[in-house]
C-alpha cells in the first residue's frame, strides 16, 4: 500500500503528541536541505519591544539562513541605516546582528528607535519584525516633605506610594528602616497601585518608618520614598460603621485587558469591624482552573484571559453592620494572533500551490502582503500568482517565481509578521535520516521510525519490513506526513529491519533502519509507607527487573530532590536505609530506575513520629477558693495526634518537689477546670500523650495558694489493740499536709468500753499516729473514734470502730485428747475446746507438739526431735501426716492466742503399725566366674518393720537382645551374701532385688553382671583387635588400596586399547588373608569370630568398674529404660508392662566389651 504524503494528514492522539515531538521530525514547514538553492529564512531576531540596559552595549540580533548565504541590511525609523558611517556600530561576520558599543562612548538614548533587518540573496528577501529599542529607566523619587499623620483608633487610612515612572514599571513593596516587610492582613494591605490601605487603624499601627520601596529589576536598583510617620490615638470607644470602598470609587467601573494576559481586578474597603471581600461574575461563573485570589481576597486574577471572560464582575464588601458592592465591567481585546501562519512552499516547475495567512483579533486584524520586503501592490508582477484576500494562489510556477512573501496582520493593539518563501526546484527524492539507524524501544510502548525526506515534486513514502516484505498497512501502523512510521504498541515480533522508500517522478531513494524491542523496566518490590519513631531506623525496598541487555541505575529522591548529603542515608543494591531518623527526614521517598530507554519510579511516604513536644504558655484564670481554670498551648504532636493531656500539681507548702496526678482531659481540649483543696500552694504542669508515648512535662505554672478551711476528712485505718494486758493502744493513719486544709493539725482521740455505761473519754493530741490508754482490764472490747481538727475547726464526726485492750496467755489446756491411728504414716487427733473466757485474747488456733519416742527395732535414742502442727481457728481435730511406720509417738495440745500459747494438755502416746521396707542400701556382684556370680548387699536403711525375707529375680540377655526366663529366688532375711551357680558363661544377667516385711515387698534395686568368657576365644579376639589398631597394619592396608587403584587404571587403559588383563585371577592368586573388609556403618576393620555364640559383646554395661551400685545411683526408673508410661509394678514387686523395643541408655563407663539390651525391655518381652 502506498502512502501519499502530500494530501494525507494523520490526526495524532493527545497522549502521544509530546513523545512524537521528541522522537520524530514534525513538518510544520518543509525543510529544504542547506546544500540546495533556497531563499533566506530568518532564524533568530530580537524581541519586538526590546528594553536595553543603558550600562551595557546594545546587541540587536538578526540571524538568517539561505543558499547562497544571504546578505544583511538595516533600516532605522523607516530609513536605511548605514552602519559604516557610525564607528560605534558593527555587524557580526556572516550574520546580521548589530553590536552598538556605548560602553566606551555614546549614550543609549541616541539609539532609541525602530529597527528592521533584511536578509537577501538571489532567490528573495526576508525581513524581521520592527524591533523597538528603548533604554530602561529607574528614576528617583521627587523630593517631598511628608507631614506626620495622626488618627484616632478605628479610622481608615491610605498611605500613598506614587512611585516614579520607570521602564519597565517598578515592583512596589513596603518595609521599615530595618528592611523588614510590614505585616499585611485583611485589615492592612497593599493595592495594585502600590498604596498601603488601612480598613481601620489600631494603636499598634503607630510607627515612624512606613517606607515605600520601588525595585527596578532591569537595572537591579531599588529606590526609596521618604518615611511616613503615623500616630494612632486610642479612643475610649471606636464607633463601628458599615463598609465603604477605598478603591475603586463609585458603584461601577470599567476594565480592559488583552487576550492572553492576566486580568487583575481589585476592591479594597474600609469599615469597622474590618470588612471581608467576596467576588462573583454576573450571568456566569468564575473559571475554576484559572481563577486566583490574592491580597486576602481583595484581588481577583484570571490567568490566560480570553474573550469569553468579558462581562460584569461584582465585588462585595461585608461586615456585621452591612454590605456594599461594586461592579467592574470587563472587556477583553486581542492583538492579532495566528489561526494559520503561511508556511514555506517548495514546488517543482509547472506545479500549483497556495500561501494562506489567517489571523484573528479584537478588533479584526487587517491582512497585507509583501514580496521580498516590498508591498505586493508595487512589487514586480508575476503571472503565476493571484491574491485572494488572505491567500496567494500559485499556478504553473517557474523558477523565476521563487521569492519570499511576508504576511502582516495588524490592529490597534499590535501586529504579526510572517515570512514564507516559494522555492521552485526540480529535485529527485533524498532521505535525510541516517542510514542503518538502530531504534531500541520498550515493549508495549509506541515506536517512531524516522524517515526525513526531501524532493521536488514532493515524494510519496512507503515502508517495508524485512528484505522481501510487502508494504506496511495502516490497520497496524500509523504513517505521519513527515515520513515517520509509528508502531503504536511495540511487541517482540516487531524486532527487525524496516525500509523507507521515497519516490517522485525524478527518482527513488530508500533507507534501512533497525528495531530492537526490549523488556520494560519494572519495580517488582516497591517501597512501602512507613511510620517510624524519631531516632529509629527505617528501610525502603526497591527491587528492579529490567531487560538483560540494558544497564539499570537506581536513584533515590526525597521530595523530588536529591537525598540529603548525610551519612545516615545508606543506599544499597535493593534498598535505602535511614538510621537515627529525624523530624526533617519525613517526606516522600522515590525510587527511580533508569535505563537508556525507559524509567520507572515508585514512591512511599515516611512519617516520622515521636512523643509530643511539651505544652507551653500555661495560664491560670477564673481563680476561686475551690477551683481554677488552667489553659495551655499544645506543643507539636510530631505527626501522631495527641490523645490526652495529663495535669499534675505540686504542693510547695507541704511536699515541695513532689508532683501528683490532678486530672486528664482529651487531646482536643486546651483548658481544664480544676477542683482545689484548701490551704495548698498549687503549681500545675501539663504533659501531652499520643500513641507513641508521653511528652516531657511543661514548665510549671504560676503558684496559686488557696485559703485554709476545717479538715474535710478524718484519719483512716483506726485500730485499738493492747500491747500489754493492761493497756489499749489506739493507732491511725494521719492526714498528710495536703489533707490538713489548714495549719495546726491535731487529733481528738475518744474511747469507752463497749459493754459499759461509761461516757466517752477524749484527749486532743498533736499530729501523731498513736495514743496509749493505760490501766485497762485485760482483753475488753472498746469503742474508739479519732477526729481531725485544725485552727479553723473540726472535721466531720468520725466513724466508730471497735478494738480490744491487751491480751494475756491462755489459762486452760485442751482436754479429752484422743488419737486415732489411720495407717502406718497418718494419725488423727481430737480434743475438746477450752472455755472462751480462759483464752484471754483472740483465739489463733490450737497447736499440736508430737515426737517419736522410740522405734520398735531400735530402742536407744539419744535425741528427741519435736514437730509442731498448728490448726487455725476453733478446730477441734487435725491430721498428723508423714509419720514413720513401726514407731512410738507422744503428743500434747495447746491453745494459742495473740499473746502466745497456753499450758499443754497431758501427753498422749500412740504407735504406728509396720510398713513396707525401703530398697536395700547397696547391691554389688563380686567374684564372677564362667558359671557363677556372687551377690553382696546391705539391709534397707528403713526396714519399717521386721524383715521376713529377700527376693532375688534375674534373667539372661543374649547378644541379640532376646530375653531368657525370669528366675525367682527367696533368700532368708539374715543373709547379706549369696552365690548363684550353674550360670551360662559369657552371658549378661539382670538382677532385681528387694526386701519384705509382713506387710509386703519394698522398693527394689537392680544390677547387671556378666559371667567370664573362654580364655582361648578371648585371646584370639584380643589379637585381632590389636592387629587392626596397629600403625603398620593401617599403612599396609593403605598401600594395598593404592596398588589396587593403579591396577584398575592400567586395566582400563589396556581395555580401551583392545588388550586383556586378567586382574581377577591375579587378585585370587595373591589374596592376603590379613586384609579384612570394611564395615558399612562406621568404616572400621571387621573382626573374625569362629562361632556366633562367641561374638564380642557390645559396649553398654551399666556396671561400674568396682562392680558396685549404690541405691542413689540405681537406674531402675521406667523413664530411663524406655516409655515409662507403659509399665508399672504390682503389689508383689513384679513388673507388668509391654516391651517397647527401645535400647537401654549407655553408661559413661564400664569394663565389658559388649552392649547389653535393655533389661526392662527384656522383662517386658518375657512377661
Amino acid at each position: 500500500m502506498q502512502l501519499k504524503i502530500m494530501p494525507k494528514k494523520k490526526r495524532l492522539s493527545a497522549g502521544r503528541v509530546p513523545l512524537i515531538l521528541f522522537l520524530c521530525q514534525t513538518i510544520s514547514a518543509l525543510e529544504v536541505p542547506l546544500d540546495l538553492v533556497q531563499p533566506p529564512t530568518i532564524t533568530h531576531q530580537s524581541p519586538k519591544d526590546y528594553i536595553i540596559d543603558p550600562r551595557e552595549n546594545i546587541v540587536i540580533q538578526c540571524e538568517a539562513k539561505g543558499k547562497p548565504p544571504p546578505s544583511f541590511s538595516w533600516t532605522r525609523n523607516g530609513t536605511h541605516f548605514d552602519i559604516d558611517k557610525d564607528p560605534l556600530v558593527t555587524m557580526k561576520p556572516d550574520s546580521g546582528t548589530l553590536i552598538i558599543n556605548i560602553m566606551s562612548e555614546g549614550k543609549a538614548e541616541t539609539y532609541e528607535g525602530v529597527y528592521q533587518c533584511t536578509a537577501r540573496n538571489e532567490r528573495g528577501a526576508a525581513i524581521s519584525n520592527n524591533i523597538v529599542i528603548r533604554p530602561s529607566r529607574s528614576p528617583l523619587w521627587t523630593k517631598e516633605k511628608l507631614e506626620p499623620i495622626t488618627l484616632q483608633n478605628g479610622q481608615p487610612l491610605v498611605l500613598p506610594c506614587r512611585p516614579p515612572i520607570g521602564l519597565p514599571p517598578a515592583i512596589i513593596f513596603w518595609m521599615d528602616n530595618s528592611f523588614q516587610r510590614l505585616p499585611q492582613s485583611e485589615r492592612v494591605s497593599q493595592g495594585l497601585n502600590g498604596d498601603l490601605y488601612f480598613s481601620n487603624v489600631l494603636p499598634e499601627d503607630t510607627r515612624e518608618d512606613y517606607i515605600c520601596y520601588a525595585r527596578f529589576n532591569h537595572t537591579q536598583t531599588i529606590q526609596q520614598k521618604q518615611p511616613i510617620s503615623l500616630k494612632v490615638i486610642s479612643a475610649k470607644s471606636s464607633r463601628e460603621r458599615p463598609p465603604t470602598f477605598l478603591t475603586p470609587e463609585g458603584n461601577a467601573s470599567h476594565k480592559e485587558e488583552l487576550r492572553g494576559n492576566v486580568l487583575s481586578l481589585e476592591c479594597i474597603a474600609e469599615g469597622l469591624p474590618t470588612p471581608l471581600i467576596y467576588w462573583i461574575k454576573e450571568d456566569g461563573t468564575l473559571p475554576t482552573n484559572r481563577t486566583v485570589y490574592r491580597n486576602f481576597q481583595k484581588t481577583l486574577q484570571i490567568i490566560q484571559v480570553s474573550e469569553a471572560d468579558s462581562g460584569n464582575y461584582q465585588c462585595i464588601a461585608k461586615n456585621a453592620l452591612g454590605a456594599i458592592h461594586h461592579t467592574i465591567s470587563v472587556t477583553v481585546k486581542a492583538a492579532p494572533y495566528w489561526i494559520m501562519a503561511p508556511q514555506n512552499l517548495v514546488l517543482s516547475p509547472g506545479e500549483d500551490g497556495t500561501l494562506i495567512c489567517r489571523a484573528n483579533g479584537n478588533p479584526k486584524p487587517r491582512i497585507s502582503w509583501l514580496t521580498n520586503g516590498v508591498p505586493i501592490e508595487i512589487a514586480p508582477d508575476d503571472p503565476s500568482r493571484r491574491i485572494d484576500g488572505d491567500t496567494i494562489i500559485f499556478s504553473n510556477v517557474q523558477e523565476r517565481s521563487s521569492a519570499v512573501y511576508q504576511c502582516n496582520a495588524s490592529n490597534e493593539y499590535g501586529y504579526l509578521l510572517a515570512n514564507a518563501f516559494v522555492n521552485v526546484l526540480a529535485e529527485p527524492p533524498r532521505i535525510l535520516t541516517s542510514a542503518n539507524t538502530l531504534y531500541q524501544v520498550i515493549a508495549n510502548r509506541p515506536a517512531f521510525l524516522d524517515c526525513a525526506f526531501f524532493g521536488s515534486p514532493l515524494p510519496t513514502i512507503e515502508w517495508f519490513k524485512g528484505a522481501k516484505g510487502s508494504a506496511l498497512h495502516e490497520d497496524i501502523y500509523v504513517f505521519h506526513e513527515n515520513g515517520t512510521l509509528e508502531i503504536p504498541v511495540a511487541q517482540k515480533d516487531n524486532t527487525g529491519t524496516y525500509t523507507c522508500v521515497a519516490r517522485n517522478k525524478l527518482g527513488t531513494a530508500k533507507n534501512e533502519v533497525h528495531v530492537e524491542v526490549k523488556d520494560p523496566t519494572r519495580i517488582i518490590e516497591q517501597p512501602e509507607y512507613a511510620v517510624v519513631q524519631r531516632g529509629s531506623t527505617v528501610s525502603f525496598e526497591c527491587r528492579v527487573k529490567h531487560d538483560h541487555t540494558l544497564i539499570a541505575t537506581v536513584t533515590w529522591l526525597k521530595d523530588n530532590g536529591e537525598l540529603p548529603n548525610d551519612e545516615r542515608f545508606t543506599v544499597a543494591k535493593d534498598h535505602l536505609v535511614v538510621t537515627d531518623v529525624r523530624d526533617d527526614d519525613g517526606g516522600t521517598y522515590t525510587c527511580v530506575a533508569n535505563t537508556t530507554l525507559d524509567d520507572v519510579s515508585a514512591s512511599a511516604v515516611l512519617s516520622v513520629v515521636d512523643v509530643p513536644n511539651p505544652p507551653f504558655d500555661l495560664e491560670l484564670t477564673s481563680q476561686l477558693d475551690t477551683s481554677v481554670q488552667l489553659s495551655w498551648t499544645p506543643g507539636d504532636d510530631n505527626n501522631s495526634p495527641i490523645t490526652k493531656f495529663i495535669i499534675e500539681y505540686e504542693d510547695a507548702m507541704h511536699e515541695a518537689g513532689l508532683w501528683h496526678h490532678q486530672a486528664e482531659v482529651s487531646g482536643t481540649q486546651t483548658t481544664a477546670q480544676l477542683k482545689l483543696s484548701p490551704y495548698v500552694n498549687y503549681s500545675f504542669r501539663v504533659m501531652a500523650e499520643n500513641s507513641i508515648g508521653r511528652s516531657l512535662p511543661s514548665e510549671a505554672s504560676e503558684q496559686y495558694q488557696t485559703k485554709a478551711a476545717e479538715p474535710d476528712k478524718n484519719p483512716t485505718a483506726v485500730e485499738g489493740l493492747g500491747s500489754e494486758p493492761d493497756n489499749l493502744v489506739i493507732t491511725w493513719k494521719p492526714l498528710n499536709g495536703f489533707e490538713s486544709n489548714g495549719p495546726g493539725l491535731q487529733y481528738k482521740v475518744s474511747w469507752r468500753q463497749k459493754d459499759g455505761d461509761d461516757e466517752w473519754t477524749s484527749v486532743v493530741v498533736a499530729n501523731v499516729s498513736k495514743y496509749i490508754v493505760s490501766g485497762t482490764p485485760t482483753f475488753v472490747p472498746y469503742l474508739i473514734k479519732v477526729q481531725a481538727l485544725n485552727v479553723v475547726g473540726f472535721a466531720p464526726e468520725p466513724a466508730v470502730v471497735m478494738g480490744h485492750s491487751g491480751e494475756d496467755l491462755p489459762m486452760v489446756a485442751p482436754g479429752n485428747v484422743r488419737v486415732n491411728v489411720v495407717n502406718s504414716t497418718l494419725a488423727e487427733v481430737h480434743w475438746d475446746p477450752v472455755p472462751l473466757k480462759s483464752i484471754r485474747g483472740h483465739l489463733q488456733g490450737y497447736r499440736i507438739y508430737y515426737w517419736k519416742a522410740q522405734s520398735s527395732s531400735q530402742r536407744n535414742r539419744r535425741h528427741i526431735e519435736k514437730k509442731i502442727l498448728t490448726f487455725q481457728g476453733s478446730k477441734t481435730h487435725g491430721m498428723l501426716p508423714g509419720l514413720e511406720p513401726f514407731s512410738h509417738y507422744t503428743l500434747n495440745v495447746r491453745v494459742v492466742n495473740g499473746k502466745g500459747e497456753g499450758p499443754a494438755s497431758p501427753d498422749r502416746a500412740f504407735s504406728t503399725p509396720e510398713g513396707v521396707p525401703s530398697a536395700p542400701s547397696s547391691l554389688k556382684i563380686v567374684n564372677p566366674t564362667l558359671d557363677s556370680l556372687t551377690l553382696e548387699w546391705d539391709p534397707p536403711s528403713h526396714p519399717n518393720g521386721l524383715l521376713t525375707e529377700y527376693t532375688l529375680k534375674y534373667q539372661p540377655i543374649n547378644s541379640t537382645h532376646e530375653l531368657g526366663p525370669l528366675i525367682d529366688l527367696k533368700i532368708p532375711a539374715n543373709k547379706t551374701r549369696w552365690t548363684l551357680k550353674n550360670l551360662n558363661f559369657s552371658t549378661r544377667y539382670k538382677f532385681y532385688f528387694y526386701a519384705q516385711t509382713s506387710v509386703g515387698p519394698g522398693s527394689q534395686i537392680t544390677e547387671e553382671a556378666v559371667t567370664t568368657v573362654d580364655e582361648g576365644k578371648m585371646a584370639m579376639a584380643s589379637r585381632q583387635v590389636d592387629i587392626a589398631t596397629q600403625g603398620w597394619f593401617i599403612g599396609l592396608m593403605c598401600a594395598v588400596a593404592l596398588l589396587i587403584l593403579i591396577l584398575l587404571i592400567v586395566c582400563f587403559i589396556r581395555r580401551n586399547k583392545g588388550g586383556k588383563y586378567p586382574v581377577k585371577e591375579k587378585e585370587d592368586a595373591h589374596a592376603d588373608p590379613e586384609i579384612q573388609p570394611m564395615k558399612e556403618d562406621d568404616g572400621t576393620f571387621g573382626e573374625y569370630s569362629d562361632a556366633e555364640d562367641h561374638k564380642p559383646l557390645k559396649k553398654g554395661s551399666r556396671t561400674p568398674s568396682d562392680r558396685t551400685v549404690k541405691k542413689e545411683d540405681s537406674d531402675d526408673s521406667l523413664v530411663d529404660y524406655g516409655e515409662g508410661v507403659n509399665g508399672q509394678f504390682n503389689e508383689d514387686g513384679s513388673f507388668i508392662g509391654q516391651y517397647s523395643g527401645k535400647k537401654e541408655k549407655e553408661p559413661a563407663e564400664g569394663n565389658e566389651s559388649s552392649e547389653a539390651p535393655s533389661p526392662v525391655n527384656a522383662m517386658n518381652s518375657f512377661v
